[in-house]
């Protein structure tokens, strides 16, 4: 270990102890001031923090955000331009513009190919650094390169004060005061039918009830680390009311009993967590009550860490890979511990339900479906963007009543329903209620309520290779599966004709044995080509 690496370092991250799941924020501190993670950090790192260094670089090798170099390896060039190609980006032209930038911006700054950044209502869009350019086109990213700015702004939003004087923290305050007891608001979540909305679609009040009859310590985790292609509800909240989904995590951690709450939020989203800093610091300045600890993790580019327990692994300063289970989080979560777990916007309709009553929620919805859904719509629509609607519209409704019909020019013709993984349905297949369970017996399901929509310049063929794409990039790999499966089925998808019977023996594969819901959704879109839209494939 040399002496001015360790010197260094602890200049970084501070005296120890360190504990353990602090090593993410460590190699981001690290890569943020130098740019690279250099072997000698890595190694005074280990030491700090009394790890092996095969711990060390395991994980600061698993996430895509970490830039490891090798011993006498030079460090990258000083500004890398990332430009998304995820299945809404490379519908505008993602692909041509990392071809003209890669020939404009020369030697000096690296050009990468990324997976989605959570912004396809504003396709296509590039990084500059941290700096997020929307809509880009290869003159606007080379003046932004020229600019030289390469952090994101913060978001202007319902600040502290403000949620205050509208009425925030009030009714987490009336929980503490004993207004309210836990099992009648466990009662009225249930009743709303208020499901979670990250994509599983458990019931709230029932994961509450189970929770709540867990021995303690428990935890709360927040999973806004949204990476599935086509979504960004999550960002869209928490960019204009973070408090909201605060207050509802309170509540939740009132409610089960759980002493500390755990934020994980994902690396793209920089301003969203200069933000949220600043509103977590007015919090705790103020506060309204006496607060449990809240933290603050940092994603560092893996989708697969939106998965529960691989979230939860990296919470623990370990590789994002999924948990065997059972047992659940619910049981054996963070630090093995019973673990509520919800994506933000769940927790953001908590104080909202409570205060207006569950009938007030329930009472939206079509075709026999209750509630209230946030789609992330984007693709050939005249209006990208989160449209809140009821629970049971057509994908036809959504786009004639809020995305204001579609481009000029462009004929409507599939839709993914779910974002990438949830399949692919034609546009004669447009009248089908949206929600939880509806899509199952197409083959599909609503996940998160991403909508790409696909017009007739499009092929349902071309974005199932790019949503398989993205499936073999973030692959954990801990699983055959899908580690090669995922691998094969791009092989294969590439062909002129598909080899039906082979792609649905390996879907068959990969859908049975795969540990996680990435490999057992991943097939979803080719199988959906093969069933809808075979005449793309002989």
């Amino acid at each position: 270990m040399e002496p001015q690496a360790l010197q260094e370092v602890r200049q970084l991250i501070g005296d120890p102890p360190l504990q353990r799941d602090q090593l993410l924020e460590c190699l981001h501190r690290l890569q943020d001031h130098y740019g690279a993670l250099f072997p000698a950090h890595l190694t005074a790192l280990a030491a700090e923090l009394r790890l092996a260094m095969t711990e060390v670089y395991e994980v600061a090798t698993f996430y895509h955000h970490f830039d490891v170099l090798q011993e006498g390896q030079p460090p990258p060039p000083p500004l890398t331009v990332r430009v998304c190609d995820s299945i809404t980006c490379e519908l505008y032209g993602a692909q041509a513009l990392i071809t003209t930038l890669q020939k404009r911006l020369g030697k000096q700054v690296r050009v990468q190919a990324v997976p989605c950044v959570g912004r396809c209502d504003r396709a296509p869009v590039a990084m500059i650094g941290q700096r997020p350019i929307e809509q880009a086109e290869p003159t606007k990213v080379e003046a932004a390169v020229r600019e030289g700015t390469t952090h994101d702004t913060p978001p202007s939003c319902i600040d502290y004060a403000t949620y205050r004087q509208d009425g925030g923290y009030r009714l987490w305050q009336e929980c503490l005061d004993g207004d309210r007891d836990p099992e009648s608001l466990i009662q009225e979540l249930s009743a709303s039918g208020l499901r979670g909305l990250g994509g599983a679609g458990f019931p709230l009040g029932r994961k509450w009830s189970i929770l709540r009859a867990q021995a303690a310590p428990k935890y709360v985790a927040v999973n806004a680390d949204e990476g599935e292609p086509g979504t960004f509800k999550d960002r869209y909240y928490l960019e204009r009311d973070p408090h909201r989904f605060i207050e509802g995590a309170l509540i939740a951690a009132w409610a089960v009993g759980a002493a500390e709450i755990y934020i994980y939020l994902r690396d793209e989203y920089a301003g969203c967590r200069m933000m949220l800093e600043t509103e977590l610091q007015a919090l705790h300045q103020d506060p309204p009550a006496a607060l449990p600890p809240l933290h603050l993790r940092r994603g560092a580019g893996a989708y697969i860490c939106g998965e529960e327990s691989a979230m939860i692994e990296s919470m623990e300063g370990r590789r994002g890979m999924p948990r065997l289970r059972p047992p659940y989080i619910a049981e054996c979560g963070l630090f093995g511990r019973p673990t509520l777990e919800h994506n933000l916007e769940s927790l953001h309709w908590v104080r909202d339900i409570l205060e207006q009553g569950a009938d007030w929620y329930s009472s939206h919805g079509r075709a026999g479906r209750t509630g209230l859904r946030s789609f992330s719509v984007s693709g050939r629509v005249c209006k990208p963007g989160v449209h809140l609607a009821p629970a049971g519209i057509t994908v036809r409704e959504l786009i004639d009543e809020y995305c204001d019909g579609m481009l000029p020019g462009h004929t409507f013709y599939g839709y993914f329903p779910g974002g990438a993984s949830g399949g692919i349905l034609p546009a004669t297949m447009g009248d089908i209620p949206l929600d939880f369970d509806t899509l199952n017996e197409h083959g599909c399901f609503i996940g998160s309520a991403a909508i790409i929509i696909l017009s007739d310049q499009d092929r349902a063929r071309d974005a199932a290779l790019n949503a398989m794409r993205f499936f073999e990039h973030e692959s954990c790999g801990q699983c055959t599966p899908c580690r090669v499966g995922t691998a094969k089925a791009c092989t294969l998808m590439q062909a002129r004709q598909w080899d039906g019977p082979l792609l649905e023996e390996l879907a068959q594969v990969m859908s049975d044995a795969s540990i996680c819901g990435l490999g057992q959704a991943a097939p979803n879109p080719m199988r959906c080509v093969l069933r809808y839209f075979p005449e793309e494939v002989r």
